[in-house]
């Protein structure tokens, strides 16, 4: 069963330059810890689907920054997994767990469903942001559709309510740049029909690119 979850963005910014946000999302990552989750599990976009231990190691070397994350061997984390190992610190997380960016809702729907289920008091970090069309400045082009996608995803985080994420279209979120569209699903997945008392501790478009911290406890 899902007890909590934390949402953070999976952008290097995070970790070097936003201290603000960095401190809102260390505050989520705290509160996993207050809902004593028998596991933890980071859930997090990427090219491809895939499995890593918890121990698994990451850099931001790709990124022009030499920066490792705890944990031996070769770094084989993609970014949103390694970003989650650096906001963690010290603590290893039981798994750790990619979803491929264009993968189907049923699928995301579906992999949350099975992180989330059996005996354990589950906890999930997710890192996934918002649209990257948010402004003339912005990665993506500007777009007058983002912002009410961008705000429909802050008031599902802020509110505690799956729905919203598990109906996000993924035609429209790739059109609007919203790469944590699939790591969101996998959330709604998780949670399923359950409530939550939600908390956004921080939206923020810097570059026109929309970036969240929140949490979940059930």
């Amino acid at each position: 069963m899902l007890v909590a979850a934390a949402v953070c963005p999976p952008t290097p910014l995070v970790v070097l330059d936003m201290p603000d946000l960095r401190s809102a999302c260390h505050a989520a990552v705290a509160g996993l810890a207050e809902a004593r989750p028998d596991t933890l599990i980071v859930v997090g976009g990427a090219e491809t689907t895939a499995s890593y231990d918890g121990t698994a190691a990451g850099t931001l070397r790709p990124w022009g920054v030499e920066l490792a994350t705890p944990g031996g061997g070769e770094p084989v984390l993609p970014l949103s997994l390694t970003v989650a190992r650096l906001l963690l610190g010290d603590r290893t997380p039981d798994a750790l767990r990619s979803v491929a960016f264009d993968a189907a809702p049923e699928e995301c729907l579906a992999l949350g469903e099975k992180l989330a289920g059996g005996g354990d008091r589950v906890a999930l970090l997710v890192m996934a942001d918002g649209s990257a069309c948010l402004s003339p400045r912005a990665p993506g082009r500007y777009d007058e559709a983002a912002g009410p996608l961008n705000d429909r995803i802050a008031d599902a985080i802020a509110t505690g309510d799956p729905a919203p994420l598990a109906t996000l279209d993924p035609a429209s979120a790739d059109r609007l740049w919203v790469s944590g569209r699939a790591a969101l699903q996998v959330l709604a997945g998780a949670a399923g029909a359950h409530a939550y008392e939600g908390r956004l501790l921080m939206a923020t478009a810097p570059y026109g690119v929309g970036y969240f911290a929140g949490s979940w406890l059930a």
